[in-house]
């Protein structure tokens, strides 16, 4: 089993070629220049690799450039076996990356967060104190309750 630095790098190196290669090497129309390569995962036994990707267009788009990478994944593979020269090239696996999706999710989640204070804010504007802008009972004099209690030597 490779240590996970080993891992690391050849992850770091499977993106760096799969990116290079999906610009310059492969003429499928499919790919173009709408996929982007975010993120490249190596198995501690160096045996698969999965590699993140994000394509930026509608549902269409994605669908053909999910059946351009696996049509392209042997050109990819060969490619990173030249760069590694390791004795047993990964398998690559290519996963749509879901950060886009939950990017936008959480800004919509934002904007309704927003839209809601606005509204607490706008309700609030006119608004007093239900009980006098200090709610809370404060002694009057101190030297009033301790008149009788304290002890004369």
């Amino acid at each position: 089993m490779a240590d996970n630095a080993r891992a690391k790098k050849l992850a770091d190196l499977i993106q760096v070629v799969v990116a290079e290669k999906l610009q310059r090497g492969i003429k499928d129309p499919r790919l173009g220049t709408h996929v982007t390569i975010t993120d490249t995962r190596v198995t501690g036994d160096l045996r698969e690799a999965t590699v993140f990707y994000t394509v930026y267009g509608d549902d269409e788009e994605r669908a053909s450039a999910a059946a351009g990478l696996e049509s392209a994944k042997g050109i990819l593979r060969s490619a990173v076996g030249a760069a590694a020269g390791t004795k047993f090239t990964p398998t690559l696996a290519f996963v749509a990356d879901a950060l886009p999706d939950n990017a936008k999710a959480i800004e919509d989640l934002l904007d309704r967060a927003r839209a809601s204070d606005a509204k607490v804010r706008q309700a609030s504007s006119g608004a007093t104190y239900a009980g006098g802008a200090d709610p809370y009972r404060k002694p009057e004099d101190e030297t009033d309750e301790n008149d009788g209690d304290s002890p004369s030597a």
